[in-house]
């Protein structure tokens, strides 16, 4: 008596953290039984990490003039003859050491890839779930455009964006504005697909009985779509971002391959392995090769915790 009586003094346990319900949840265990899932979140880690603190894991500042000779250009790789201790993986034509530039540019391309997801998220969603709530001529206006766009590689949209900004502003500032221009045009070439899955889950959302609710008791459509349906639609957009996110990156690095992306002064790895296919036929292959590996590499990682995330949340494979 005297422990039920203590149980009850007690009253009832307390919810559990944020932590033991992700533990304890459906997708996690999903996640550890796939080992590949599992190396793809390890590698995604590290690569994040030595991207974001590349100055404090760099061996060198490749954007440190002081620090960078030319008389240490081209050194080839640890193995090779004439190579040099202090860059493992050699030098560009510059003398900046690759191993060194590849953790910076690694950074500038992760950091475009996040900003342009961003920016393109929510446009798509706000376009979507006005499309989708609004109807008539609003949806039928959107997803005309939406269907024109799609009719365009991601690729091309985006050399058409860089190209009109660089013409209406001139190539003055390119290297001051280049970043955002990068950003601003790979954005406008991907908000479609958030756009058409919002509109379609905020299509079957609207008819639903809670929303009904909220209309007649008076609350305005905007904050019906942005509190009750937006929350029920963000499952596929996390998918869809996911996905974006290797495909901005790989994006960004075929812009600034063509030479209308970031510029040599801040080399993404696109430009490095731009800057490195003019020394090909030299015999200098290790100043493309090494940053298109880690282009490749990146990529790879995140696609695969992509995959996983989508299956994760499909509902028919549970």
């Amino acid at each position: 008596m005297s422990d039920v009586s203590s149980k009850d003094a007690k009253g009832p346990d307390a919810p559990p953290g944020l932590v033991a319900r992700i533990i304890d949840s459906d997708m996690f265990h999903s996640f550890l039984r796939s080992r590949i899932t599992v190396l793809a979140a390890i590698g995604t880690l590290i690569l994040f990490f030595v991207a974001f603190f590349a100055p404090l894991v760099a061996p060198h500042d490749p954007f440190d003039l002081a620090s960078v000779s030319i008389l240490d250009a081209r050194v080839p790789p640890f193995w090779m003859e004439f190579a040099d201790p202090r860059f493992p993986l050699g030098t560009d034509d510059q003398g900046r050491d690759i191993i060194s530039a590849i953790f910076y540019g690694m950074r500038i391309s992760l950091i475009v890839g996040f900003c342009s997801v961003f920016l393109a998220a929510a446009l798509g969603i706000t376009l979507g779930l006005i499309a989708g709530y609004m109807g008539g001529r609003v949806d039928a206006v959107i997803m005309r455009i939406a269907d024109i766009q799609l009719t365009f590689p991601a690729i091309l949209i985006a050399l058409l964006v860089d190209g009109a900004v660089h013409g209406i502003f001139g190539t003055l500032n390119r290297e001051v504005f280049s970043f955002w221009i990068l950003i601003f045009s790979i954005a406008l070439s991907f908000w479609v697909q958030y756009a058409r899955t919002v509109r379609g889950s905020t299509m079957v959302e609207k008819n639903k009985e809670y929303v009904q609710a909220a209309r007649v008791i008076g609350i305005p459509s905007s904050t019906i779509m942005i509190r009750h349906i937006l929350p029920n639609v963000t499952g596929p957009v996390l998918v869809i971002a996911t996905i974006n996110l290797a495909l901005a990156i790989v994006t960004e690095a075929t812009l600034s391959f063509l030479g209308v992306g970031m510029p040599p002064t801040q080399p993404s790895l696109g430009t490095l392995i731009a800057i490195g296919n003019d020394f090909l036929y030299s015999g200098e292959w290790w100043i493309a090769i090494f940053p298109g590996l880690a282009l490749a590499l990146l990529v790879l990682n995140v696609n695969l915790l992509g995959d996983w995330l989508r299956d994760a949340l499909n509902p028919k494979l549970r």
